[in-house]
């Protein structure tokens, strides 16, 4: 008798939901979620939570115990079938012995794609793939991209006031938004592996860049695009009680000044990518990628802003407007160069408008054209 799609729907939204459990803590690894059903009725459950521990399917497995057999088993991504940190959860998948196993996306790595799904069809275990495919994608966009493509999810925050300014022309920013706003803001830092800015903001505004969350338990790279090694050594980012638990990466593209050894016993990492005398920003988000950064945000000014913007590096658009007016003096959100043919202006899909507090939270996605 076959299951009624709604019903596959429903259980798989639970799914979901529980992988968000995972939302700050699981990189490198994927959020995933499981749930088991045997006569309409959840007999186990699970989420992965972190790096290293038990994944969602053996979360479940256990909790279910006998009662696995011959039931439903829901999961948000396709069960690994290699060795990691842990072992294969197929393998974990298989010895349960299911009716149907329903898998919301497959492995998006490459190198094992369909693999576990191939093994559970060749043992006459029914499969069924993309049961809210769409929604388990948008849960890990940048594990997806990093296995694809070898580059993390890239957001960039901006505030701004209503006519699109970002400081005043003497530098002075704090604070264009109100408190809720900036608390939103810690929400996706935490869940952001890297957390990017330049060195213009270094100078103008000394930030920590830390995520202030009272139930923080993982803190994001911090990473600074200097080219020419201008980082003050005693800047907040290097302050020594916080750069010993909340490490930092300077990128730059040469040292004039010979600062390298005084940021490095500063404790600042420091990472050579020239390109034209300036940090090779794509290079940059290229290296993140291969120490395991799913998702990295961007908090800078114009410049970096408009870098990134210029060499289409960024995946998505969150900013906060205030309602407050700067004028034509006040600083701009991006530094590119001048547009003069509206075929090369960028255009954008507004994908979520809320407001937060007194401001404005605008997310937004570049539109791709079609080559």
């Amino acid at each position: 008798m076959s299951v009624p799609a709604n019903q596959d729907f429903q259980w798989m939204a639970h799914a979901l939901r529980l992988a968000e459990q995972g939302l700050y803590t699981t990189t490198p690894n994927p959020r995933v979620g499981c749930v088991i059903v045997k006569n309409n009725q959840i007999v186990g459950e699970g989420a992965h939570l972190k790096a290293g521990e038990p994944h969602a399917e053996v979360h479940a497995l256990r909790q279910a115990g006998k009662q696995a057999e011959d039931a439903d088993i829901y999961v948000t991504l396709e069960p690994c079938s290699h060795f990691g940190k842990t072992p294969p959860c197929v393998d974990a998948v298989i010895a349960a012995k299911p009716k149907r196993v329903i898998i919301a996306v497959q492995d998006p790595n490459p190198l094992v794609s369909g693999r576990s799904v191939a093994v559970l069809r060749d043992l006459g275990i029914e499969v069924v793939v993309g049961v809210m495919e769409n929604e388990a994608r948008a849960q890990n966009p940048g594990f997806i991209l990093r296995m694809t493509r070898g580059f993390p999810y890239v957001r960039c925050k901006i505030a701004a006031s209503l006519d699109g300014r970002t400081a005043l022309n003497n530098g002075r920013s704090q604070w264009i938004t109100g408190e809720p706003a900036r608390l939103d803001v810690q929400h996706w830092r935490a869940q952001s592996c890297a957390i990017v800015t330049g060195i213009g903001t270094v100078l103008a505004d000394n930030p920590s860049m830390t995520v202030r969350m009272e139930n923080a338990t993982r803190q994001p790279l911090r990473v600074i695009v200097d080219s020419h090694l201008q980082t003050p050594v005693g800047c907040k980012m290097l302050d020594a009680a916080t750069v010993q638990h909340n490490p930092v990466l300077i990128a730059y593209a040469e040292d004039r000044n010979q600062r390298a050894d005084a940021l490095s016993a500063a404790g600042a990492e420091l990472i050579c990518l020239p390109d034209a005398g300036r940090v090779d920003l794509s290079a940059l988000l290229a290296t993140l990628a291969q120490r395991g950064m799913n998702e990295v945000l961007i908090e800078a000014g114009q410049g970096l802003n408009g870098a990134l913007l210029h060499a289409k590096l960024i995946d998505e658009f969150i900013f906060y407007y205030a309602p407050k007016l700067m004028g034509a003096d006040a600083k701009a959100m991006f530094a590119i160069p001048e547009l003069t043919e509206m075929q090369q202006v960028t255009d954008l899909q507004i994908v979520d408008v809320r407001q937060v507090g007194c401001d404005l939270r605008l997310r937004a996605k570049p539109v791709k054209v079609a080559t």
